[in-house]
């Protein structure tokens, strides 16, 4: 079973993340909203599947990333969500919530040996439209 596809994003906090998106935008080109930015990309092996990577900004104060008290989040796309998290509970890996399911994808959390929150993405298919 083919696990972790790619990168789905990274999220971290900061003390200003509306001075840092400004900050990005500004010095690096990155085209932020409130939100951060997402990078578009189409699938190496299948030009017809698009996909997207994001890069967000956190007030320190978030409990987005909770229980980790790490200050950064890597959000993984897989595939077949549900196959691994069953997987990941056999090999006793710390699950922290359920499976939640959105318009553009499901969702699990879990925490690494080391307490770093880890973000499960299975992005609904992209195709050309």
């Amino acid at each position: 079973m083919k696990k972790v596809t790619g990168l789905g994003g990274v999220f971290f906090k900061c003390d200003d993340p509306k001075g840092m998106n400004e900050w990005y935008a500004k010095n690096l080109g990155l085209p932020t909203s409130e939100y951060g930015t997402t990078f578009e990309w189409r699938e190496v092996d299948d030009p017809s599947k698009k996909g997207s990577t994001a890069w967000c900004t956190f007030p320190q104060d978030t409990k987005y990333f909770n229980p980790s008290a790490k200050p950064f989040m890597i959000n993984y796309r897989v595939e077949n969500l549900v196959a691994l998290v069953e997987e990941l509970k056999k090999n006793n890996v710390t699950i922290v919530d359920e499976i939640t399911e959105y318009d553009y994808g499901k969702f699990v959390h879990l925490l690494d040996p080391e307490g770093n929150i880890i973000e499960l993405w299975e992005p609904k298919e992209e195709l050309e439209g």
